[in-house]
This record gives C-alpha cells, structure tokens and sequence, in this order.
C-alpha cells in the first residue's frame, strides 16, 4: 500500500516564524511516520488558498495548515467549495490558535505532528456567508477589528499582548452599530456594541464565551452585545473570561443553523481573524463539512 500523500502549507511568517525554523524537523518526524509530505511556503495574502485548491486538483490525501487562524481561514476557503475534500491536519504555530484549541491540538509541534500522524479525521462544521467560509468565528463591531487591524510584524513580535495594546486603544472609540437580525426563531432590530457568530467555544482567548458550542451539531452560537457604557462593556468582558456572562441582561444568545444581518451602518466582518467584507450577510451552517485530524482519544490539551 502506498504512503498518503500530503501537501503542508505553511506561512513561514507565522508567530515568530516558528515554522520556518522547524520545517525540516517538522518534514522529518512526519516522513519518519510513514507519510510523503511536500510543502509549500505561502508568499502572500490569499495564496493559502490557491494553494489548498491545488491540492486538491492533485488529488493529496491529507493536508495540513501550519500558522495561525489566519492561514487555517484561507486554507479552508480553498477547500469548502470542492466535492473532495481530503482530511485536514492542523499545526498551531500562529499568533492565534482558536480553533486548534477548541480541539484540544498542542501548540508543541511534535505532539501535533503525532496527532496528524494518528490519521484519525472528525467530521466538523463549516459555515458560509457571502460565498467565503469560516470555521471559527463570524463577527462584527470596533472590537471585532482588531485581529486584521494588528500589522502581522507587531503579531510576531508581541504575540497576543499586540491585541491587547490595539484593545485599549480602541475602547473610548466604541461605537454601537444598528442591526436586523433574522433567524428561522425569530428577528430583532437593535442597537449593539457587536455581534459574535461562533462554531466552538474559543473566541479571540475567550474560552468560556460559549461552553456548550459543539462543532458538530449543525448550529451556531450567536453573541449580541447590546449598547452600553464603556463601563459595562468593560465589566461584561469581565464577566466572559470568568464564564458568568450567560446571564447578564447586556447579552443576548441564540441558537440557530441560520442567521440573517443587515445594517443601515458600514460594518466590517471579521472570519476567523481575517477581513471577510462588509454587512449585509446570511450565514449559513454547512454541517460536517470537513474532517479534520484529532486525537481519536480526545486526551490532547492545547498548551
């Protein structure tokens, strides 16, 4: 039988260029286990894409996504679309790793690289709006800028403290935006401060905004942070990173398979860390859309 084919890719930028450094090793530990890996190197925005697609063309049998959220996000985009589509592995050497924590994928390179080598694939949902792809995280609002607002050098250099310094820049700026809000439940118009569309339950750090998200139920976890004074603001984040927020009368959470906003405000959405264009949008849930590579014991902590 022959060995499965596998194409990384891989953004050598990513974090502080950790994969660069590690490529041969990283080459080496997966060939050691039976796999015939090729890599590509990305140069560029939306290259990961393109790169995942011809993957595809060529008919690998697994590929993986080496970086952060943001090279997973363009990987994924590549991918959605097509009728195959092989199992993905993931190896979380980004800045940002939300959805390799929500599964459970060490940020250790060998320990990841072992997990791929397991070849044991989940099924997990995918979700859609105006014909890009998320796997993570659809949001909107001043906030929700920040992911694609940090330039990538400050990312590499100050990791996630670089979000953090943008955050407080921007907390006297905040703004509410007007939103109508459809989904088959119900539908609202309200002013909020934003709106979190969310597939698991790890968002931007925040690992207890949404304890109950499963990534394979066929439904959303839809945030709306009402207007509010910077004080409340500040308190509800407060709140979300202790896990008490469910309750809190700023906040409201539904979920749906389907939700549809629009805005008389120009609202910027942010998938998966990435820019993803602007209001109106139906989002949409593709479920288990794509096999990602987990550890078929569901022991792995991401550390």
């Amino acid at each position: 039988m022959r060995p499965k084919r596998v194409r990384l890719i891989y953004n050598p930028s990513s974090g502080r260029e950790e994969m660069k450094k590690r490529l041969p090793d990283v080459l080496a530990r997966l060939e050691r286990g039976g796999l015939e890996v090729s890599a590509h190197a990305t140069i560029g925005e939306g290259d990961a894409t393109l790169a995942a697609a011809t993957a595809i063309e060529r008919e690998f049998d697994y590929i993986i996504a080496a970086g952060g959220d943001g090279t997973l996000y363009e990987v994924i985009n590549g991918m959605a679309e097509k009728e195959y589509r092989p199992p993905l592995g993931l190896l979380p050497v980004g800045t940002t790793n939300d959805f390799a924590r929500a599964l459970g994928i060490p940020r250790n390179w060998e320990q990841a690289c072992d997990i791929i080598l397991k070849q044991h694939a989940r099924p997990i949902d995918v979700g859609r709006v105006n014909q890009k792809y998320f796997i993570n995280i659809a949001g909107g609002g001043s906030m929700t800028e920040l992911t694609y607002e940090v330039p990538s050098k400050l990312k590499t250099v100050l990791g996630q403290l670089a979000y953090y310094m943008k955050g407080i820049e921007k907390l006297p700026r905040l703004k509410p935006i007007e939103l109508y809000v459809k989904t088959p439940e119900l539908e609202l118009h309200e002013e909020v401060m934003l709106f979190l569309i969310a597939n698991s339950n790890s968002v931007a750090g925040f690992e207890k905004l949404s304890p109950d998200a499963s990534l394979d139920d066929g439904l959303f976890e839809l945030f709306l942070l009402k207007r509010c004074s910077l004080a409340d603001f500040i308190r509800v984040v407060t709140l979300v990173l202790r896990g008490e927020h469910m309750d809190d009368p700023h906040l409201m959470h539904i979920r749906t398979s389907q939700v549809e906003i629009t805005s008389p405000d120009y609202v910027q959405l942010n998938l998966d860390g990435e820019f993803g264009g602007t209001l109106p949008g139906v989002f949409t849930v593709l479920p288990k859309h794509l096999q990602i590579l987990v550890d078929p014991t569901g022991q792995s902590s991401y550390r």
